[in-house]
Formats: C-alpha cells, structure tokens, sequence
C-alpha cells in the first residue's frame, strides 16, 4: 500500500499565548487533526512543528486563529515549510528561554465558572478552597517573575504539588494542564486569620468558627474591619451596610469624605441598588472585574436596612461596584440572611502610599487601621491595584488601568526603539515600549513619598526584565520637579521631555492607531500640567499630532492664590476668576463668606501683585469655581472632590447653558482665548435669583459642552481638520461625555475618547512613550 505523503511546517505565533491555555489548545488541535509533532513555549512566544497531511496542516493552521482560547490574544502566526521530523505521536515540550526575546504577559484573570463549579461542590476535592484556578482563570501577572512562564518561575515555586495536582498538571486535555499556580487543601497556599497586634481581640475572638473565611465573616457581621490579603494585595473590609463601621474606617485611615468601593456578590445584588447599563454589566462580569462606578437609584444610599450606608460615597450619586474576582472573594460574599449585601473593599495601605502586599508589612502598618488580618502563604511579587472604569452609553472608560488589565500591550502605528516612558506625578503608571509594543504598568498612584518611588523603582525593573526592555532612551514630562522627570533625569540614557498635554493628547491617538501624518483637534482639559510659557496648563485646544502641536486657544489665565493650597480651597479659585473678570466679591456670596476677612484681604493682595499666584488656564479649577459659587462645596479633602460633587447633583432634563465669549488672538501667532466672564455672570444671576444647584450644574457643564463644539468649528473652519482627540482628567467627568460627543458628532466630527488607557494623568505615558518613539525612530 502506497503511504500518504507527509507535509510538515514549523510555526512561531506571538501575543498573548502563554498562561492562557495555549499548548494544551493546541495539544487537542493537532490530536484531532492526526497531527504529529511538538509544541513549547518560548520567551517569544510558542513554537509547533507539526507532521501529517497537507489538507489536516491547512485545517489545522486555520483553527489555531479561528478557536484560539478566550484568553489568548495572538498577534502573528508565521508558517514556514520543513522537512518531516519523524515524530510518532504530538507531544509538549519543555519551555526554552531565547536570550532577548519577549512576549506579553497575560493579566490576572477573575475566577472562571468551572472552578466555581468546584468550590461550591461538597463532593469535589476543592471544596471550599480559596485558591483554586484552572489555565482559564487565577493569577498570572502578580505571580511572574520571569519568561517564559513556568511555574518555577513564579511565586508557586515553594508549593510542590500533590499526586493528583501533579496529574491534572501533566494532563493535555485537563483544563489544568500546565496551570502554573494549580493547587489543592493538600499541596496549595493557605489562609490563616490573625488578629491585629494594635487593638484588643475582639470578643469572642477563641470562639469564632475554625474556618478562617466563616470566622471573618463572623467578624464582618459584628461590625469589625478586617484586612485581607488578595491577589495583588491587601484590602480593608468592613461591612458596607453598617453606617459605624465604614465611619470607623474612615476615622483610622484618614479618608474623610473619598468614595470607597464595595464588593457585591452578583450582578442581582447590585442592581437592586444601582442602574447598570449594557456596557456596565458587561464590564461588571468580564474577566478584568474593574471597580465599575455606577449610577444609585433614589433612596439606594440610605443608613438602615441592608443597603449601602450613605457615608460610603457621601454627596456622590454613583458608587464604585465590583464583583468577586477570587475563590476567596466567592466565599466571603456567600449570601445568608444574616450577612451583608455588600462589603467595603478598599485598597489597604495608608492613605496616598502604594498597596501593602507583605504579610509581616500588613501586620506592621495596617495594625493601627484593622482589628483582624486574612493572611496567605502565597507571595505577591508586583503588587497591583484594583481597575476603575466608568460605564458610558455603550462602552466604558478606564479610570484606573491596573488589575485584570495590566500590561496587557498596546499597540503603536509605528516601530519604536526600545524606551521607557515615565508617566507624571500623579496616578503614576509608566510605559516600556519596543518594536510596535507598549506595555503599560500597573497603576503605581501618587509619588510623593519614599514607599511609592521605591514601588515605582521596583516594578520599572520588573517589566524591562521581563519585556527585555533596556531603554536607550527616557522619556519625561516637562515640570522638573516631577518626581518621575528626577528619575528620569537620573539615569545615564538618554532623555527626551514631552509637554504634559501633548501626551494627553497622542495617548488617545497611539490608542487608536490614529495614521501618524493626520493632525487632530486635541481638546485637553485638566487640572494642571507645566505648560511652554512656565505658566499651568489645563484648558488647552491643541492642533497637531505625533511630531509637534500648536496651541490653537486655551482657557484665559487667572492667578492662582497661594498656589497647590487653592487646589485644596476651591473658595480661593472662585475669588480668583471672579478677580480676573472683574466681578466684585459680594459678601453674600457663599464662596466669598468661605474666606474670612483677614484671608480675603490676603488673596487679593496675592492677586494684585502676583505674590505666590502662578498663572493657570486650567479648566479644572475653573470646575472648582463654579461648584464654590454654587455652594456645592468650599474646601475639599481629595483631589476633583468639587468637581465631582458639582457634577452629581447636575439635573439631566435641564438644556440651558451658560455662555463663554471666544476671542480672536491679538497676533497672527497667538491663541485664541476662551473667556468665561459671561458664564460667571450667568452662574451668579442664578444665584441671586436662588435657582437650584442641580439646575446651575447642569448649565455650566451644557456650557462647557457648548464652547468645545464652538471652539472645534472654528478650528476646523481654519485647519480643515476633522478629527477631535477628547482627554484629560476632566473628561473622567461622564456629564461632560454624555453632552459633548453628540454636539460633536452631529457637528460632522470624528471623536476619539479614551477606551483603552485613562484620560487623567495615568494615560500620559503611552502618549510620552508614542511621542518619542516617532520623533526618534519614524520621522
């Protein structure tokens, strides 16, 4: 009998393929095609040689992309003819390391249903286990180490598995095969509940049950704060139904008046308090399970019953939701009668420092804060933070690029030597980037104190090992006094300053591929950002791209009394534009009364003669204003508090709209200048007129909405430019969304917002990253 003739081809595929159920997948695919051959991973990515007929290699090639894992992301597959190995049978190999190369990682990933199934089942061996995962689900980013992924280089080294973990491990069509943190009561990390070395035990602490989770449960009903320790870090939890416990909280950690998030056990839970739209529930259960920032219903925040306090999100008309994304948090949020609805589940540090993920750190730092600690044996190598995303009409916004996400690539249009991009002072993340990938950092937050910059340090060292990233060049904001520029300005590579706001905008180009040759309106709006002039940017329309932006008009400079202390004052801001429109400060103005008279006749002196009075054109501030003349708010405890305060109590049936005036620019040369004196006058009428607060907000952001489109047709009338880049930390404002992108798209505008990185400062470094890149290496 003639034999059939053998064909044979080696194939490289890159992307996300490693941690996700890759070479199993493909195990299964080639034993159903009468395949034989060999896979195995590489610090590039996988490698597959296979042998059989041409037509089983053709389908075989097809259904690698067609059916590839959920959670794999394949980016190339490149197929190339070989000679026949003479393999008998398709096997796994073990993983090589390839010196230079690099492949993505994937993210953590929210429990799947499966192991769902095991938890809850009486019958199976993981019952009630805390740390089960499958090659669908568990940890992946906060557990590596290094490439290529392999559980001896991961924080589950030390746990050596059992028999029957080791025979789902070495099984190709387990769904735990090669699962590199699979684990079991036997062989896996386990919890241990402690009790806080800075408070008495509570009573009753030698009769809670033996089960460390009912025992925290126990403890969480009768009103006790405990830390827990999850997946890239500690959290503090308390029960969010309970009016003194989440005041108790507040009261320890310093946090007066931020909004905390809660944990919710489904999708039901939290519709019973909250509107949850499509998109929101959607992003609600994927993978990534981000705090989603949803709309309350009327009455939902209420200080009895089982529903959330009202000092959980106080003066806010949306709470921060998320589901449980771990065995554990499945079984703590376990419904009962006598249990809470929800819990808070706040990051557990100290107030403005990076999350604690040591055992012994928690026990140390977290005393003071908690009663009770849930620890694990399972170390957390890069710690990471929980996500934040705002649901829009139809997609979401990121807020917070952190856990689930985190550093899942973006690609460039374009190549890009190998850089480090910085980020900014505050909501800090940092981009390494080579070839057409960027890799965006986990959140590291507000770099102001020892803790953080070390955090910050440790993880830029972290993904250029394991992205093989060594930067030739650094990439840096522009404000020397930034404490990401200083590191930047620190190391011996090369370095290259962006313009705070020209990152802003080309981050929300880079992330949607936008053509490096066509120029776009960037509306920025934000708080503050060192602008060319020296002067504080933040209310900026600019025209440009990757290579350079001109600024085509900006909100018109007030001084700024005292400084970073009005950002916390906002009653002073609100002087200040009153200052500069000429409006005199009537002393039965609320903002004005906020300001004693020894402190008013200061401001204006600062005002006068510019003492300590930096000029800003921020539209942040100028937010501020307008919530201090509405009486909203007069001094502020975090950052936008104003802001976001003004903006929850905007009432959606009201289509006034305060006007701005556009001024033509006095030189060829200069910017057009966006006035609001008339929008001041219309918001104080409404004042001495007592119109409601809810009406007052919602015309000034209908007449900021306004200006944008009126200042985009002008530039488009002398650019010809058709494309407006909306970003900026203004723009996490979903009100402003909501108006804006209509009158601009019904004006004929292509609008890019953010759907990938945030619009506040954690977004900057992709656009500092793509900035760089382009003039460096595609100019």
């Amino acid at each position: 009998m003639t034999q059939p003739t053998l064909s044979a081809c080696r194939i490289h595929i890159t992307g996300v393929v490693q941690g996700v159920g890759f070479r199993p997948f493909i195990y299964g695919l080639a034993r159903r095609h009468d395949l034989t051959g060999w896979v195995r991973n590489t610090s590039a990515g996988v490698d597959i040689e296979v042998v059989g007929s041409q037509q089983a290699l053709d389908h075989f090639t097809h259904a690698i992309t067609a059916e590839a894992p959920p959670l794999s992301h394949i980016e190339h597959v490149e197929t190339q003819p070989t000679t026949p190995n003479g393999y008998t049978r398709f096997e796994i190999q073990h993983s090589t390391a390839q010196a230079g190369a690099y492949q993505p990682i994937s993210p953590d990933v929210a429990t799947c249903d499966d192991c769902l199934a095991d938890i809850r089942d009486p019958a199976d061996r993981r019952y009630r286990y805390a740390f089960t995962n499958c090659t669908n689900c568990g940890p992946r980013f906060t557990i590596i180490q290094d490439i290529p992924y392999d559980r001896p280089k991961t924080t589950m080294a030390p746990f050596d598995m059992c028999p029957d973990c080791r025979a789902e491990y070495d099984d190709p069509l387990d769904r735990r095969f090669h699962a590199q943190p699979n684990a079991c009561p036997v062989c896996g990390p386990r919890l241990e509940l402690v009790p806080s070395p800075d408070h008495a035990r509570p009573p009753g602490w030698d009769s809670l049950p033996d089960d460390p989770i009912d025992a925290v449960r126990a403890l969480l009903c009768a009103g006790y704060i405990v830390a827990i320790k999850g997946l890239g870090g500690f959290h503090l939890a308390c029960d969010a139904t309970n009016h003194a416990a989440v005041q108790t909280l507040r009261e320890r950690k310093g946090r007066p008046a931020k909004p905390l998030a809660v944990m919710m056990p489904d999708h039901d839970t939290a519709a019973r308090w909250c509107t949850i739209s499509p998109a929101a529930a959607r992003a609600l259960a994927g993978r990534e399970r981000p705090i989603v920032l949803l709309p309350l219903k009327p009455g939902a925040a209420v200080v009895s019953g089982d529903a959330v306090a009202d000092n959980v999100a106080p003066g806010l008309a949306e709470l921060g939701v998320m589901l449980p994304y771990t065995p554990l948090h499945h079984l703590l949020l376990e419904p009962a009668p006598d249990f809470p609805t929800a819990l808070v589940m706040t990051s557990g540090n100290i107030s403005d420092e990076p999350i604690i993920t040591e055992n012994t750190d928690a026990l140390e730092r977290l005393g003071p804060l908690a009663d009770a600690f849930l620890l694990h044996n399972r170390d957390i190598h890069i710690r990471c933070d929980d996500s934040v995303v705002r649901a829009l009409d139809t997609c979401v916004l990121p807020l917070r690029r952190s856990r689930g996400y985190a550093p899942y690539p973006i690609p460039l249009p374009f190549d890009a030597p190998p850089l480090l991009a910085t980020g900014a002072e505050l909501k800090n993340t940092f981009c390494l980037a080579r070839d057409r990938h960027t890799f965006m950092s986990q959140h590291i937050g507000d770099l102001s104190n020892y803790d953080a910059l070390r955090s910050y340090e440790h993880s830029i060292d972290h993904l250029s090992r394991l992205f093989r990233v060594e930067p030739e060049i650094i990439a840096h904001d522009t404000h020397p006094d930034y404490i990401a520029t200083r590191y930047a300005l620190r190391r011996p590579e090369a370095h290259f300053a962006v313009q705070h706001h020209h990152a802003h905008c080309v981050s929300c180009l880079a992330e949607h591929a936008h053509p490096p040759g066509d120029p776009v309106i960037g509306v920025i709006f934000d708080g503050t950002g060192l602008g060319p002039d020296g002067a504080i940017w933040g209310g900026e329309i600019l025209v440009g791209g990757y290579a350079g932006f001109e600024r085509f008009a900006h909100l018109r400079y007030i001084p700024l009394p005292g400084g970073d202390i009005a950002t916390k004052r906002p009653y002073r801001i609100a002087l200040a534009h009153l200052w500069q429109a000429g409006i005199a400060w009537d002393p039965d103005l609320a903002a004005v009364q906020a300001a004693n008279e020894q402190e008013r006749a200061i401001i204006h002196q600062q005002l006068e003669k510019r003492l300590n009075a930096p000029l800003t054109s921020s539209m942040g501030r100028l937010f501020d204003a307008a919530a201090s003349l509405a009486g909203i708010l007069h001094t502020v405890t975090y950052e936008a508090q104003a802001a976001i305060r003004f903006e929850a109590v905007v009432d959606p049936g009201e289509n006034g709209a305060y006007p701005f005036d556009i001024t033509l620019p006095a030189s060829p040369d200069a910017p057009h200048l966006i006035d609001p004196a008339p929008t001041l006058d219309a918001l104080l009428a409404d004042v001495h007129n007592r119109a409601g607060a809810a009406q007052m907000a919602a015309r000034f952001h209908n007449g900021v909405a306004n200006m944008i489109r009126d200042i985009c047709v002008l530039a488009r009338e002398m650019t010809k430019i058709n494309t407006v880049a909306l970003s900026g930390g203004v723009f996490q404002n979903a009100t402003l969304h909501h108006k804006t992108i209509p009158l601009l798209e019904n004006g004929g505008f292509t609008v890019y917002t953010h759907r990938l990185v945030p619009p506040n400062d954690g977004g900057i470094a992709l656009g500092q990253a793509a900035i760089a890149a382009y003039a460096l290496f595609n100019r």
